[in-house]
């Protein structure tokens, strides 16, 4: 906090780097509130959710109260009610926003922010290791509209950035800023005990390698923690998960209606009032277990906890970290439990302690320059404020070519050295800081007061979540959707007592567009470029609860989505196939084993999380892809999703493609071309040192008893595939 002062003193940029419950908010609290008292100066601070947003402003409200400050602190979101916003406007001290505000709310109409703007003199960024990936790349321009703006005003702030241990804060805070910033990594805060405990279930399977459930024994985990006066928070990898895992504990703890509950989920997609309402009673100890996705991964002040189990590994180390330092705040001794699932990362972490233990965090990486979220945000500079030529957008100095663009796809109209707006377009509504597309649906429950919304998804999960006939969760009470009405974003649901949950089923194909790089080796090739991809939502399965059979199954009507983003490919060369397969059916299950672990490979070595990467098998001119059967095996599929025989195909020629899970590309597959040789080697090691028989979850995926009684090895034959990949690594990589 001392450096923090100093910094702030220097008018130097500066990120704050240190634990959970260390004290980061007093860093800029206090130079911003001296600045405020001594010259009337004003302050923006920009948090990733609107909940962290309103517990700084309640914190900021009782900073006030205890030093007769006269700080005027508001929030401005959403919720924000129309004749409140001019108050926050002209009477703000510290206005408390988030990005997608910024973006949509504040920057196109900054004439009505000019008095605020001039006597800015700090800008916040707390929580910046959310801000990676695409969401990062967004946020790295949007400051660079920011600053424009502010420059017109002639406001120079100190921007401070407040983070999560990273590998790489300062290049991060430097790439989001475009500027020179300062690092403060020590952290004088007292901790209490910690204890960390990694969980592997035990082995119900010794042929198969299949291990009892991470569901399982993180209810089991959580039961006891709750039973034994714990207060506790179990973390879930999704929404789904949230809700199966809620549905479970509130059976045990919450079984008499006439008794206040226990046990409550949190997670995005619940209405305000539901989440602030769940925050309230974590803060004052009236649950005893709270079930969430990353929701509450952040630094929403949710009380004193002192249990946290992590169902499966959360992607990444420093995520990690951050949710099990959501127990034990304010000196409480502690307890982490981290409940091993079958994928192979989690797998590769409860076997190798040492390496999760000393491991550095991941760097986040982003890409301000890839060209559709830049060329999105010069549409919202231009609309915000006229270019003049030779001026640069932060430190992306080459913009004369893309407003040359613009004006010919008839946005901008160049009047001498100015472009300037000349469409009645608003360009922020069109993009999103956060997903592939804009607009969430709304669940709306037709049996509740007529029809009221009892919750929102996000437009990208709902293909995979809102298809008639899924069971759609809140609270763990199951609705089951009736009716989509895609075009108007709405959902309709009504209560059901089905004993199961639904799980889509996904198919995605990819049509190689240009190779911008490619190696050839003595057994394959590898290359990497730009592909289009296209996601089918084929159907779902019905799964029973506890059980989890699966019951029956049903078709999902929904349009194919499609993106064009970059990937890397792996093939083996004409003549190799047929020489080291027996037929191709092996070659094709070969393929998907070897897909399955070079996928989490590639996570692990690009330091991101799983979700950021996707994979697929099929041929590179989008003529086939494969999927795994209901029994198991490789099914090839065609453009329509038919099943075709491997045998019947002219030319087969499988590929296994690693792929950046965001429309254009966020810079994942490139860093990983450069560094095949590990991914192939790292899948190859994981594959030959699974302690299975013939395959299993921890290595290439699912292998089914029947195939295990013949003696049939996936896991054998993705072996063979990673070996062909792996040979000859030294020849000279082949621009193309």
């Amino acid at each position: 906090q001392a450096e923090a002062w100093q910094l702030a003193q220097a008018r130097r940029h500066f990120v704050v780097v240190t634990p959970t419950a260390s004290g980061k908010t007093l860093c800029y609290n206090l130079p911003v509130l001296q600045t405020i008292a001594a010259e009337g100066g004003k302050a923006l601070y920009l948090f990733p959710t609107k909940a962290l947003a309103q517990d700084q402003v309640a914190e900021l409200l009782e900073l006030n109260r205890a030093g007769e400050l006269g700080v005027r602190a508001y929030t401005f979101d959403g919720d924000t009610p129309g004749d409140a916003r001019k108050a926050v406007r002209t009477r703000g001290d510290i206005v408390v926003s988030n990005p997608d505000m910024l973006h949509q709310a504040i920057l196109p109409h900054h004439t009505k922010w000019a008095q605020f703007f001039e006597n800015l003199r700090y800008v916040v960024l707390d929580e910046m290791h959310t801000y990676r990936g695409v969401f990062g790349s967004h946020v790295a321009n949007l400051i660079r509209r920011l600053r424009r703006v502010l420059a017109f005003y002639g406001a120079d702030p100190v921007f401070v950035f407040c983070s999560a241990t990273i590998a790489n804060p300062v290049e991060l805070a430097t790439r989001l800023l475009g500027d020179e910033v300062c690092a403060i990594t020590r952290s004088g805060a007292p901790q209490g005990e910690r204890r960390l405990l990694l969980w592997n279930p035990p082995v119900v399977n010794p042929d198969l390698g299949i291990r009892a459930s991470a569901r399982s024994q993180t209810n089991r985990i959580a039961r006891l923690a709750v039973r034994s006066g714990f207060k506790s928070i179990v973390f879930a990898r999704s929404r789904l998960m949230v809700e199966v895992l809620t549905k479970y504990l509130k059976d045990v703890f919450d079984a008499d209606p006439r008794r206040p509950p226990r046990v409550a989920a949190y997670r995005g997609g619940y209405l305000p009032t539901q989440r602030r309402e769940t925050e309230r009673q974590l803060r004052h100890g009236s649950v005893d277990c709270v079930v969430s996705t990353s929701a509450l991964e952040l630094g929403v002040d949710i009380g004193a906890l002192d249990v946290c189990v992590l169902n499966g590994y959360p992607g990444s180390i420093a995520a990690t970290w951050q949710r099990l330092g959501r127990a034990g705040r304010r000196n409480r001794a502690s307890l982490g439990v981290l409940v091993a699932g079958s994928e192979p990362l989690d797998q590769y972490i409860v076997r190798n302690p040492d390496f999760f233990l000393g491991a550095s965090p991941e760097h986040a990486r982003i890409d301000p320059d890839q060209l559709l979220v830049l060329l999105d945000h010069l549409r919202c500079a231009a609309f915000e404020l006229p270019f003049v030529a030779g001026a640069s957008f932060g430190s992306y100095t080459n913009v004369h070519e893309l407003l040359e663009y613009l004006a010919a796809e008839g946005l901008l109209h160049r009047e001498g050295d100015t472009w300037h707006w000349m469409t009645d377009a608003y360009p922020a509504n069109a993009v999103s800081l956060r997903s592939v597309a804009e607009g969430n649906f709304v669940v709306i429950d037709q049996d509740r007061d007529g029809r009221q919304v009892i919750a929102e998804v996000d437009f990208s999960s709902a293909p995979e979540t809102l298809y008639e006939g899924a069971i759609y969760m809140v609270q763990a009470s199951p609705y089951q959707v009736e009716r989509l009405d895609w075009e108007g974003r709405k959902a309709f649901v009504r209560p059901t007592r089905a004993d199961y949950y639904t799980d889509a089923v996904v198919y995605t194909r990819l049509k190689i567009l240009e190779c911008f790089a490619e190696r050839a080796l003595p057994s394959a090739r590898v290359a990497h470029g730009e592909v289009h991809l296209v996601k089918r939502f084929a159907g779902y399965k019905k799964i029973r609860y506890y059980t989890h059979e699966n019951i029956g199954y049903g078709n999902i009507h929904l349009p194919d989505q499609e993106m064009h983003t970059s990937a890397l490919w792996w093939e083996l060369r004409p003549g190799e196939l047929e020489q080291a397969f027996a037929s191709r059916q092996q070659a094709l299950d070969g393929f998907l084993g070897a897909a399955y672990a070079m996928h989490h490979i590639a996570a692990l070595q690009s330091m991101s999380e799983l979700s950021d990467i996707g994979r697929a098998v099929g041929d590179g001119d989008g003529r086939w892809f494969a999927t795994q059967a209901a029994n198991g095996r490789g099914q090839l599929r065609d453009l329509s999703g038919d099943e075709l025989a491997p045998d019947h195909q002219g030319v087969f020629r499988p590929a296994v493609f690693l792929y950046d899970a965001y429309p254009g590309g966020i810079g994942l597959s490139e860093p990983l071309y450069r560094r095949q040789a590990d991914v192939v080697r790292g899948a190859l090691d994981m594959v030959r040192d699974c302690d299975c028989r013939f395959g299993c979850p921890a290595c290439v995926g699912p292998v089914l008893a029947s195939d295990e009684e013949r003696g049939y090895s996936p896991r054998a034959l993705a072996v063979v595939v990673l070996e062909h990949l792996l040979l000859g690594l030294s020849p000279p990589m082949v621009e193309v």
